[in-house]
């Protein structure tokens, strides 16, 4: 029995530490205003209440506000092609983030602990992006301190200000999703997709679709743990 543990134990010694304790985490509703750091045109546009997401040591990673109803050209109809929500513009406020401590963006870029807003974007279609995914659409962080009015943002304003929550050239991204099916039907939910080990938050964006009176959901994943294979 002794040999059988000192074996276990070498064995385990010698497995990547992914393997050994792979991490997992989880959403639970925040019932938090969003943060005094946001510009007031910004944050009054949010939900009165967030969402943190926790790791499995109870230590928050992230606390995120979505827009109250986020302005769209029609109602969501599916993909088009690489871009997976052609209803929503370019620039445009989704939400809001807040990182307890330094955390990560999706091409394992530092960012600050803070806060920052979360705009709408589209992966630029050229040879520096090929294989980090067969989508476009990614969330992008601004400095809270950088974004003070709520008009959309030009895309090449919006990078330009992104990257300055990387202290990068590049900005700082986040994936934006489709939710897997029936994922959130009991509300916001963590998916772990574990061929490319990330983890994303999945609720439903509100969207007030142009010429209608009604807001509509739409359901999204946001990755907010892990980073492009390439």
């Amino acid at each position: 029995m002794r040999w059988n543990r000192v074996l276990a134990l070498v064995a385990s010694l010698l497995l990547p530490a992914g393997v050994q304790a792979q991490e997992s985490y989880k959403v639970e509703p925040l019932k938090e205003t969003p943060p005094a750091a946001l510009a007031e045109p910004v944050k009054a546009t949010l939900n009165a209440e967030g969402l943190r997401i926790v790791d499995d040591q109870g230590k928050t990673v992230a606390d995120v506000w979505f827009r109250k109803a986020i302005p769209a050209s029609g109602k969501p109809a599916g993909p088009d092609g690489p871009i997976l929500f052609p209803t929503l513009k370019v620039g445009e406020l989704i939400g809001a983030l807040r990182f307890a401590e330094e955390g990560h963006d999706f091409r394992d870029q530092a960012i600050a602990k803070g806060v920052y807003t979360l705009r709408y974007g589209l992966q630029p279609m050229n040879g520096d992006h090929l294989g980090a995914s067969p989508f476009r659409d990614f969330a992008l962080l601004v400095p809270a301190a950088k974004d003070k009015a709520l008009a959309d943002l030009a895309a090449k304003a919006l990078h330009q200000e992104s990257a300055e929550s990387a202290g990068t050239s590049h900005p700082a991204i986040l994936m934006l999703l489709e939710a897997p099916a029936g994922a959130n039907k009991a509300g916001a939910s963590m998916v772990h997709d574990e061929e490319k080990n990330t983890w994303g938050v999945v609720t439903s964006l509100t969207l007030l679709p142009k010429g209608e009176s009604a807001t509509v959901a739409l359901p999204v994943q946001l990755v907010i743990v892990g980073m492009a294979m390439n």
